[in-house]
């Protein structure tokens, strides 16, 4: 993942000419060696220890990409060195941890904001744009499904609740955008079915009320061989005058009410309009350049912290669902 945010900020003008990187931590100083290498940074400092890199370095602010597990420490000590952080997904390993480091942010005077980059592509914002026009009258449903047989290695295969933590979350948080609605309440099903390379969790089915009887579902598996979604997630968006599907790549397909006659009602192909800001649908360079802006101008940025962990609270509330096996408030 630090290879990505890097390769974002060295293909983004915008960013590389406001963004110099000036230290690189990892447990595995070959690891970061060798990240400073195939980008040129020759001068960046090495290390494994956060806070004596951000001594040395007087850093303005810190790219988090670590485990979920080690977040909270790194987000803490940045934030005690007077840094800005942005994160990576999901931003805590509890809620608990997440309130800390709101409160820490705060205390801080920082931003802390969190890479949900899945929701900085066109297909979300052009949904979000043609809910808020009304062209499918008022939003009762949101239904999509993500089946991907993703073989990573390494922790993700060792982890708890694996797909419902670290991946459910992107569709999680571009729902609640979508829907520009707060989660009250879910219901969710978990399994690790037979054949999965995973230790635990690599399955969900999940039904989240949102505010004003807005239905949320999802369905995933990270262990599905074969006949792949997109990683964005196969889209059902219903409304009160229409219906919008998106394959989660480049297929639209939208059709409103025509008539009020017949038994199925004639229906209209409707256009899906374009993203307002082209700017905001470049996933990584969106986030980062997002939060650049918020520290230049002092507005909030889009994925905050104080506003994300209600993508987090989506996802506890779901594994919590799934171990009681009874629905679970927000």
């Amino acid at each position: 993942m630090a290879r990505g945010w890097l390769k974002a900020i060295a293909d983004t003008p915008e960013i590389r000419t406001a963004v110099d990187v000036v230290g690189l931590v990892d447990v595995n100083t070959m690891a970061a060696k060798a990240l400073a290498e195939e980008f040129g940074l020759s001068d960046a400092v090495i290390g494994r220890d956060l806070g004596t890199v951000l001594a040395e370095t007087a850093a303005d602010m810190v790219f988090d990409v670590v485990i979920p597990a080690a977040r909270h420490d790194v987000v803490a000590t940045a934030l005690a060195h007077g840094c800005h952080v942005l994160s990576e997904k999901p931003m805590a390993s509890s809620i608990e941890e997440g309130r800390s480091m709101i409160a820490r942010a705060a205390a801080a005077g920082k931003v802390h904001a969190i890479v949900q980059n899945r929701r900085f592509i066109s297909g979300i914002r052009r949904i979000r744009r043609l809910v808020e026009s009304g062209g499918l009258g008022e939003l009762t449903a949101i239904h999509c499904d993500f089946f991907i047989g993703a073989h990573f290695g390494g922790f993700r295969e060792e982890m708890d609740n694996v797909l419902l933590l670290d991946m459910a979350i992107h569709t999680f948080d571009a729902a609640r955008f979508v829907a520009d609605k707060v989660p009250v309440a879910v219901y969710c099903h978990e399994s690790n079915p037979r054949g999965s390379w995973y230790a635990h969790g690599a399955a969900a089915n999940a039904i989240f009320e949102f505010k004003d009887d807005v239905i949320f579902t999802y369905r995933g598996s990270w262990c599905a061989e074969g006949a792949n979604t997109s990683w964005e997630s196969q889209w059902r968006i219903i409304g009160t005058q229409g219906t919008l599907l998106w394959d989660g790549a480049e297929e639209f397909k939208a059709q409103r009410v025509a008539g009020t006659e017949g038994f199925l009602r004639p229906v209209d192909a409707i256009p899906v309009p374009e993203p307002v800001n082209e700017a905001q649908t470049h996933g990584h360079a969106s986030v980062i350049a997002d939060f650049l802006a918020a520290i230049r101008t002092g507005r909030r940025p889009e994925t905050e912290s104080n506003d994300n962990i209600n993508s987090l609270a989506m996802v506890f509330a779901a594994i919590e669902s799934a171990r009681t096996r009874q629905r679970v408030t927000l």
